[in-house]
């Protein structure tokens, strides 16, 4: 079993959203507690979850518009959690992009049995392209995570380590926008306190660096007031 994954549990009331959290605890997990949709979206913005629950009655950003931001963001399964138990909203959470639907009132042995099945498919399967591939590509760069060579085209890249822990961030999740305080966090492991100048100067480096070997692509964007995402 995958004990030791990371689950964010949404759901406004506090004595389920504490229950659930203990529940999923006492199986050997990692449970946070989130209580609006707003509040979900930000967690799934600013870390990688191995799986979210989900109640759609919650203030904020409704459920159903979480689901659609949080598929932007991550493949990771969504368990729907919810009184509305109708074929019809069944179908249309589905199609939005969530992975099963646990109704309200819930058996704490079902759900632990969906939160185990569903965790065990997506980690194997992410396991499994891990092994066959560890190239993480966008446009012509092309990031080997086991040998930490960089390639633009045919050119090999050479980056400090922190340049190639930025670009590393940026590849795995090519849609999110990066905070200063994310990448800084993320890659000093240390607390943001501020200072924009070390990841700026690093960045810029960073940039010229992949410029070298095309100049016609600009692969990184500023998103003014919010940080930094691959250019689409």
């Amino acid at each position: 079993m995958n004990k030791g994954s990371e689950i964010l549990v949404v759901e406004d009331e506090n004595d389920i959203n504490k229950l659930l959290c203990t529940m999923l605890e006492n199986e050997g997990y990692l449970a946070r507690g989130a209580f609006s949709g707003s509040e979900a979206l930000m967690c799934v913005q600013q870390k990688n979850w191995d799986m979210i629950l989900l109640d759609l009655m919650i203030p904020g950003i409704s459920g159903e518009e979480a689901i659609l931001s949080i598929r932007e963001i991550t493949k990771a399964p969504i368990i729907v959690i919810s009184a509305k138990t109708s074929k019809e909203t069944k179908l249309e959470l589905l199609e939005k992009g969530a992975d099963d639907f646990v109704c309200k009132p819930f058996d704490p042995d079902e759900l632990i049995a969906r939160v185990n099945c569903n965790l065990r498919r997506y980690l194997d399967f992410n396991g499994d392209n891990m092994a066959r591939n560890k190239i993480l590509s966008y446009k012509d760069i092309n990031l080997n995570t086991e040998s930490k060579e960089v390639k633009v085209g045919q050119n090999v890249v050479i980056l400090t380590a922190r340049e190639f822990s930025i670009l590393e961030l940026l590849l795995s999740n090519p849609k999110k926008v990066y905070s200063k305080s994310n990448i800084f966090e993320s890659v000093w492991n240390e607390d943001f306190l501020g200072d924009d100048n070390t990841v700026n100067v690093h960045m810029s480096r960073l940039r010229k660096k992949l410029s070298v070997y095309n100049n016609h692509e600009d692969y990184i964007e500023t998103i003014w007031g919010m940080g930094y995402r691959l250019r689409k």
